[in-house]
């Protein structure tokens, strides 16, 4: 018979606290604190911006980290948004190249230096392509853009890469 008490307290309780969807949040989980991945490749998403001429440009970049996926990078993707690309951060800090292999899509290759200031851009670079485009110092990170979209957005050497 004690557990009668004891049971009949749990339920007021229980019902007299906030219930998610009613106007609450539902606390916070380890899922939903996971950052967004990209459907197709899988990589987490995160924000970046390019400070160009006191404008910032946002956009939700794919972090290729590991060797792995640095060498797939964008091979055989066939859509980039205007708002989408692909940061390759580089540990430590090297000359970086790449090329366009088993890439279709045109891409801005952006060289950034280590003090987060883009170093040169290779601009709308020829799909599929085996010649390497190579930065013009040492390289903190490599930004993909669609190609053209760095012109388009008035993004230049000097600017800065925020991510």
């Amino acid at each position: 018979m004690r557990l009668l008490p004891a049971l009949s307290t749990a339920l007021l309780i229980a019902a007299c606290s906030p219930q998610a969807g009613a106007g609450t949040a539902a606390p916070a989980t380890a899922e939903s604190a996971a950052p967004a991945q990209h459907p197709i490749s899988g990589l987490d998403i995160a924000p970046l911006a390019v400070v160009s001429d006191g404008t910032r440009h946002e956009f939700a970049v794919e972090m290729a980290r590991t060797p792995q996926e640095q060498a797939k990078g964008l091979m055989f993707r066939t859509e980039l948004g205007p708002n989408e690309g692909m940061l390759f951060p580089r540990t430590p800090p090297d000359v970086a190249s790449f090329w366009m292999k088993n890439t279709p899509l045109p891409l801005d290759i952006i060289f950034i230096g280590r003090d987060r200031k883009i170093l040169n851009i290779a601009a709308n670079t020829e799909p599929y392509s085996l010649e390497s485009v190579s930065a013009a110092g040492l390289t903190a990170a490599v930004l993909e853009l669609a190609g053209g979209r760095a012109a388009e957005l008035g993004i230049e050497p000097g600017d800065t890469v925020e991510w």
